[in-house]
């Protein structure tokens, strides 16, 4: 059983979570029309940094996998911000900011299908220990929808409206 703060810390950490990943999905959309979205990027880049400091304040005992995802993240999301904001996407930036962004989101759905198939009844059936065929099966699948994503955003993000460099 879940006791009261704790369930009220996962009431603030999930919907930061989700919040991350559908402004992450549309602002990944919008790289494939060489879109900035300036506001939808910078309230996923946020919420997803959010996201990954608060998974470091569940009450967990002895090191756990999430503690590398969080901390790849945070890496990437560091990477992200520096390329998009204080190197303005510039030259190699602009590759570099969308590639990072890409992983960041990716990790947040990675965890989202991991915690799919532990809190949802029919999916947890299908693969209880998280190393059932079904389970691998759709992270590879997840996996393979961001690879070609992310190519695909590399060669479309080209926005006319980058900042010109001082």
């Amino acid at each position: 059983m879940m006791s009261s703060g704790l369930a009220a810390f996962t009431l603030v950490h999930v919907p930061i979570s989700l919040i991350g990943i559908v402004t992450g999905l549309i602002a990944a959309f919008g790289l494939l029309s060489a879109k900035r979205l300036d506001g939808m990027t910078g309230v996923f880049l946020a919420t997803t940094v959010l996201t990954s400091v608060t998974g470091y304040f569940f009450p967990f005992h002895g090191f756990k996998p999430s503690y590398v995802v969080g901390g790849i993240s945070l890496l990437v999301l560091a990477i992200a911000i520096y390329a998009r904001y204080s190197r303005g996407m510039d030259g190699g930036w602009r590759r570099t900011y969308v590639i990072t962004a890409m992983i960041a989101l990716y990790l947040n759905c990675f965890v989202l299908v991991a915690q799919a198939f532990m809190k949802v009844g029919a999916l947890n059936a299908l693969a209880p220990t998280g190393s059932e065929p079904p389970f691998l099966i759709a992270q590879i699948v997840v996996m393979l929808i961001f690879i070609v994503w992310t190519v695909l955003a590399v060669k479309k993000f080209r926005p006319d409206n980058l900042p010109a460099r001082a």
